[in-house]
């Protein structure tokens, strides 16, 4: 039986929202917080800090089997629009949270939570695993810097670029105090093995598939992502499901449709919402369970994704 922060009822889901680019802050957040005051939810957002290389990605239809189907399968050009594609290559590279501050200070405002979403999303999502400690520390660090010069505050946790961590970027996010991370995919929230010790920073992984991940999909339901959604909530074992959505996605091109996935899911189930540092702070870490982080391949996404192994291990 996975574990559980407490007994919940009725089912509690998070949103967590990444947000990737310039335009995604820009555009897809706005958009995003009038959709949650509408239905009167809270989030948590995790803003990437640095500059917008984007258009860098376009690499991996060389690197990475099935990164080209998904790209074509999810409509990703009209979704990200051609500034955002070319983004860092032929056209300039733009700050995102640094650039934009106004932004994470509007989604606070809100009453949503702000953290952060590295520094270089491209550049830690294809080359974390060539980053020495140090490169790892500067990212982290200049995220952080600048998410408190926007805010007047540091951030409280970190979400990891394309669910990419290492025991190294564990260990580092550790040693800077964050309250809890949500680097990985999983059951339920659990606290990392790294290097054959206990970490004391819990993790609260994604649970449920990205709208991405299931656009397109021909194995769905009448083609239908939102009964995805639906069906994965309605035969969940743990009370607590996370859904990370993305700024450019649901707060874009399909923001309509994200819209009626709330009303759907909320009218097919007694679903509550919360913010993710609300979850953490109810967690009795003692007795969350100790696991490994694993590489593993999922439907819908090209490449690996870091995700919560099992079982659980003596650390």
């Amino acid at each position: 039986m996975p574990e559980t922060p407490r007994s919940r009822s009725p089912l509690c889901v998070a949103l967590k929202i990444d947000v990737d680019t310039y335009r995604g802050l820009d555009e897809g957040v706005p958009r995003l917080l009038e959709i949650f005051s509408r239905a009167g939810v809270r989030a948590s957002f995790f803003v990437t800090m640095g500059p917008d290389r984007s258009g860098r990605a376009i690499t991996r239809v060389f690197r990475q089997k099935g990164f080209l189907r998904k790209m074509l399968r999810s409509g990703a050009i009209r979704m990200y629009g051609w500034r955002t594609v070319l983004s860092g290559t032929l056209l300039p590279a733009r700050r995102i949270g640094r650039g934009l501050p106004h932004r994470i200070r509007e989604i606070e405002a809100a009453g949503h939570e702000a953290g952060i979403h590295g520094w270089d999303h491209v550049r830690w999502h294809d080359r974390l695993d060539r980053f020495t400690p140090v490169e790892v520390a500067d990212h982290l660090r200049c995220a952080a810097e600048s998410f408190a010069a926007a805010t007047g505050h540091a951030p409280a946790a970190t979400a990891a670029p394309g669910w990419h961590a290492t025991d190294e970027s564990l260990a580092c996010q550790e040693r800077m105090g964050f309250a809890y991370a949500s680097d990985t995919r999983g059951r339920a929230p659990f606290v990392p093995c790294i290097d054959g010790r206990r970490s004391a920073l819990p993790q609260i992984p994604t649970t449920l598939p990205t709208l991405d991940e299931l656009l397109g999909r021909p194995d769905l339901p009448a083609g239908d992502p939102i009964a995805a959604w639906e069906e994965g909530i309605r035969k969940a074992e743990a009370p607590v499901q996370v859904l990370t959505l993305h700024a450019e996605v649901e707060g874009m091109a399909h923001a309509p449709l994200f819209e009626e996935a709330l009303r759907r899911i909320r009218e097919a189930a007694e679903v509550r919402f919360e913010r993710l540092d609300e979850l953490a702070r109810a967690l009795d870490r003692s007795a969350l369970p100790v696991r490994p982080v694993l590489r593993r391949r999922i439907p819908g996404r090209a490449g690996y994704v870091s995700c919560e192994g099992a079982p659980e291990v003596r650390c």
